[in-house]
């Protein structure tokens, strides 16, 4: 009974052992060539907004004084750019009757 014993505990570390010295191994490997290409995408490109628009608002209106009176007639009066003259005022001082 005991060599029966025996036999299968030797059976039992024949096996372990083979299994361990199946696993271990020695790996060498030289790879000399070209590495296979390689496809990198370009970095994105960041555009900064553009500034908003400028407006500017309308100054206030300014009126100068009131219309301006051309010279010459106006009804029956003249105007020479300085004094109102009548009708018989303007032609007594400028045609002299």
């Amino acid at each position: 009974m005991k060599t029966k014993l025996f036999v299968g505990i030797g059976a039992a570390f024949a096996v372990m052992a083979a299994s361990q010295v199946a696993t271990a191994g020695l790996h060498v490997g030289i790879n000399v060539g070209v590495p296979a290409p390689v496809y990198v995408a370009p970095a994105p490109v960041v555009v900064a907004a553009p500034p908003p628009p400028v407006v500017y608002a309308p100054g206030p209106a300014v009126v100068y004084g009131g219309p301006a009176v051309i010279i010459g007639w106006h009804n029956n009066r003249y105007w020479d750019g300085h004094h109102w003259w009548g009708r018989h005022e303007y032609y007594r001082h400028y045609r002299h009757y």
